[in-house]
């Protein structure tokens, strides 16, 4: 089969596609022959080392869809052809196959399409965890999304609006604005202006957001405390450098400011997270979208394209 490899730390170009043997499944796992690959950011820092040292060579990604092709000894609940996402690999999911242990495989419905379920791990795990695992978010709380037009920040809108909370969006394009108010956020700002957190206060009262998801902390955390509500929490989720705060803001507010990655997520946690999301995509409440599909020959561009300013949807990558 043919897969991406990296076999030194480095740039986008350090990724080739080479041939490599089909793996095959041991008890308690399971093949898949996938379908649409989801490209993260985290990809990008992984393959860079600046995010974990993975042992060389190795095929990055952990998002994918596709069908099962063949399933191990113990394996239930599962059979050849099923449709599935994936929510982590053994082998790595830039690849024509991937092999997972069944826990890190989840039902697709026939209404998703591959390339959405490859959207759906990381981004909608993510902002699941962050709303309700870290920030224990509630119906009728004020939350800020900052960058709402990116993977995470259109599950994160989407999920806190069928959650009953009061969703402000920001986004830093015209078509992520659009994208942001289409998937059902009360309020879209443009975080190119300069008065944007002004129109938070005004939205909320004066009073400040309770929840805020910081997709780009080194920018904006020290922002984010000056706009959260008594007792707010500040979900940090993305961040590509060192920023200064100032302690007092916090203090004052009796805000939080919480650390959170979907790879710390306990076995436990993420089965009740899986099995939301599999609910929500049967309900059609969750619906991830794909702003662009790349063959996996260019994973390269695609790694370029997942960290520029602007983000729309989900790049997905097509074996």
């Amino acid at each position: 089969m043919k897969a991406m490899r990296v076999r030194q730390f480095g740039e986008p170009e350090v990724m080739k596609l080479e041939t490599v043997p089909d793996p095959q499944p041991g008890p308690g796992e399971v093949l898949v022959r996938i379908k649409a690959v989801g490209v993260n950011p985290v990809d990008t820092y992984i393959r860079a080392g600046s995010y974990g040292k993975l042992p060389m060579p190795y095929t990055p990604g952990m998002d994918a869809a596709g069908l099962i092709e063949a399933v191990g000894m113990g394996v239930r609940g599962f059979k050849a052809g099923d449709r599935v996402y994936m929510s982590g690999t053994l082998t790595g999911a830039y690849a024509e196959k991937a092999l997972c242990k069944v826990e890190q495989v989840h039902p697709l419905p026939e209404r998703v399409t591959f390339a959405q379920g490859a959207g759906l791990n990381i981004p909608y795990a993510t902002a699941y965890r962050s709303l309700f695992h870290k920030a224990q978010a509630k119906a009728g709380e004020f939350v800020l999304i900052h960058g709402a037009s990116g993977g995470v920040g259109v599950a994160s809108v989407q999920i806190a609006r069928a959650a009953g909370m009061t969703v402000i969006g920001t986004a830093g394009s015209d078509k992520g604005l659009a994208l942001v108010r289409e998937q059902g956020a009360h309020h879209v700002l443009d975080h190119r202006k300069t008065d944007y957190l002004a129109q938070v206060m005004t939205l909320s009262d004066g009073r400040g957001v309770d929840v805020v998801l910081e997709m780009l902390a080194n920018v904006n955390l020290g922002k984010d405390l000056t706009i959260v509500a008594p007792g707010g929490r500040v979900v940090v989720i993305g961040s590509r450098g060192m920023v200064e705060i100032n302690p007092r803001e916090a203090m004052v507010r009796d805000a939080s400011i919480l650390g959170m990655t979907i790879l710390n997520v306990s076995e436990q946690d993420a089965a009740s997270i899986h099995a939301a999301l599999v609910a929500g995509l049967e309900n059609g409440t969750l619906r991830p979208i794909v702003g662009r599909e790349l063959p996996l020959a260019e994973a390269p561009q695609a790694h370029k394209a997942v960290m520029e300013a602007g983000a729309y949807g989900k790049i997905v990558l097509i074996p």
